[in-house]
């Protein structure tokens, strides 16, 4: 059994999202893939199991396992072509909670297929208001996380949430965005998820299958380059189709061999 880590929506090495990708579990438990990903301690490791039409992909943070994760997909379709399970022409399927998500490998970049998860607007609670602390152009929710605009790229970067707060969501995460003040981006996030040990994410592919459904409508057009402002930072080129399209780059930083598995 073999264990890399990726970082994923970068071209840089210890820039974007790291995760972690395990090849191949068989009859290994949950219990033993939450062990493995709380060892690993990052915001999310993906475990792929063949099957017949493909993979079985599950992602675990150091504290859960979670329905949607972009990152760690992008890293898992990045080790089978670079690792030669998959031929570079060759289409990657995962069969995953969110249902089957494809990706494929477009020269440097890896497009990953994922759904539409759409918020809709609704009341702030408490906790949002007074995690965040800053004040709110729009709130929405989608099934996992808050959406919330603020009014500029300067109180987005200079945002610190009081995550003990944070944690007292019964969601996912909070996703904060706004229009981008560089014009190499159409807008900019952050996301921060403590109730899942994740304070704050580095990059969330996850988070743009909404991001780019509402900016999609803010906007008016479907193509869209994204920056998520984080301390290490990362790039995404999204499309909006009926589909979420994600494209990201990724690079390998280690692999082994997971001993006594």
């Amino acid at each position: 059994m073999r264990i890399y880590q990726v970082d994923s929506f970068t071209n840089e090495l210890f820039k974007g999202n790291p995760a972690g990708v395990c090849l191949f579990v068989d009859e290994e438990s949950e219990r033993w893939m939450q062990d493995l990903a709380s060892e690993m301690n990052l915001s999310e490791t993906a475990f792929l199991r063949k099957v017949e039409y493909g993979y079985e992909l599950r992602w675990f943070t150091p504290t859960t396992e979670v329905d949607l994760c972009g990152h760690a997909t992008l890293a898992a379709a990045h080790i089978l072509w670079e690792e030669g399970e998959l031929a570079p022409d060759q289409e990657a399927r995962f069969m995953t909670k969110s249902g089957v998500l494809r990706a494929t490998k477009m020269g440097s970049w890896i497009q990953l297929d994922f759904p539409m998860e759409e918020e809709e607007e609704t009341e702030a609670p408490q906790a949002l208001l007074d995690g965040l602390g800053v004040p709110f152009l729009y709130v929405g929710k989608n099934r996992m996380d808050y959406l919330v605009e603020v009014e500029s790229e300067e109180v987005l970067r200079s945002l610190q949430p009081n995550l003990a707060i944070l944690a007292q969501l019964p969601d996912r995460g909070v996703m904060v965005t706004c229009r981008s003040a560089d014009d190499r981006y159409d807008f900019v996030s952050r996301f921060f998820a403590p109730a899942l040990g994740i304070d704050e994410d580095p990059v969330t592919g996850s988070a743009h299958c909404c991001l780019g459904p509402y900016w999609q409508r803010k906007l008016g057009k479907d193509e869209f380059t994204a920056y998520q402002a984080s301390q290490r930072g990362g790039v995404l080129k999204i499309k909006v189709d009926g589909r979420v399209y994600i494209r990201g780059q990724a690079q390998t930083v280690f692999g082994g061999k997971i001993h006594n598995a």
